[in-house]
């Protein structure tokens, strides 16, 4: 079934659910049907289709007066003006978004409309408000959708977007599956027209361990495919715990690089480091960690060693002098003896 049907269907059971009626909707415009459609025109007959089909007219409404709906896949607060340039160059040019947002009505609650769809079209016309626009408006249809009918209204909608990361989706399933379809995997499925083998693996995405999510420099790296071959590895308690103590170390990397601004350690390179921890049942034994102290016995970080080969070292703030510092990790590396290697 395409995303077309599905968005009409959607719309059409959420009608009936309310008790309106639900009478046959009118085709697109003739002269749009005789010509291939993009995609923009095929988003923008669904919504014309499900306002006749509702007959709910669109309005212009201003972004404060919209709050957003959590059960939606994306996440507002990690939109940027970088994220949404193109968006934003386009609603300039033609003076508001021309495709309307999908709102609900919200009676009781602190602001008048509740946004369903169209996340990326409020945050630009919000920042296009606050940086010299203040006549754009959002253009939005409004319609009255149960939370189950308004999920997978955006739903239909995210799947038409490649900016929205397998985990944000992942973990967009798991909270309606608990939500809406209470935890049964085969009927949400079934509602969604999805495989159930599909929903199945970002589910078990969605459950990857925070510890291991952490490894990746952003958790819109972890993908399906990159997911993959650790998923199988988690239910092994003994691997599942060697990849976790890998993935903080490799977690505190990315920390360091992001904070040097370096190049953040690659999704496949997190993998490959992961799968090999997993797999090497001497890992955790060749780790030691050691408290770092000043001769006045302070505090001031971490001495890890590998005895095979490296010494890492994490320093936190002190008020002991450089002077002090340095004599003390003048000590710790001597007693490594990793020093000597090279001169062997």
């Amino acid at each position: 079934m395409s995303k077309r049907a599905l968005f009409d269907e959607v719309i059409a059971n959420a009608a009936a659910e309310q008790g309106e009626s639900t009478s046959a909707a009118e085709g697109p415009a003739q002269s749009r049907a005789r010509k291939p459609m993009n995609f923009a025109t095929r988003r923008l007959d669904n919504f014309e289709e499900a306002a006749k089909m509702l007959k709910k007219p669109a309005i212009s409404l201003k972004p404060d007066e919209v709050s957003i709906w959590p059960g939606n896949a994306r996440d507002y607060s990690a939109l940027s003006e970088d994220r949404v340039r193109t968006l934003i160059d386009s609603l300039v040019a033609e003076n508001g978004n021309r495709i309307p947002v999908i709102v609900r009505p919200t009676p009781n609650g602190e602001k008048r409309y509740e946004l369903i769809t169209g996340t990326r079209r409020h945050w630009a016309i919000a920042w296009l408000n606050a940086n010299n626009h203040p006549e754009i408006s959002l253009y939005a249809s409004i319609e009255d959708l149960t939370d189950e009918a308004a999920f997978r209204v955006a739903d239909i909608e995210n799947r038409e977007r490649e900016d929205i990361s397998d985990y944000e989706r992942a973990t967009n399933y798991r909270e309606a599956l608990k939500s809406h379809y209470e935890g049964v995997q085969r009927r949400m499925a079934e509602r969604l027209k999805l495989s159930p083998g599909t929903l199945s693996r970002y589910i078990a995405l969605a459950e990857m361990p925070q510890t291991i999510v952490s490894a990746f420099g952003s958790p819109r790296d972890l993908t399906l495919h990159f997911a993959k071959p650790l998923l199988p590895l988690i239910d092994d308690q003994e691997k599942r715990q060697r990849m976790e103590d890998a993935a903080r170390s490799i977690a505190e990397e990315q920390s360091l690089k992001q904070s040097f601004d370096e190049a953040i350690i690659p999704a496949n390179e997190v993998v490959t480091r992961l799968l090999a921890a997993a797999n090497n049942k001497q890992a955790r034994a060749r780790r030691q960690k050691q408290s770092l102290l000043t001769q006045s016995g302070r505090e001031f970080g971490v001495v890890e060693r590998d005895r095979a080969s490296e010494l890492m070292i994490k320093i936190v703030p002190s008020e002991s002098s450089i002077d002090e510092l340095m004599e003390s990790l003048r000590a710790a590396i001597e007693r490594s003896r990793i020093w000597a290697k090279g001169k062997a």
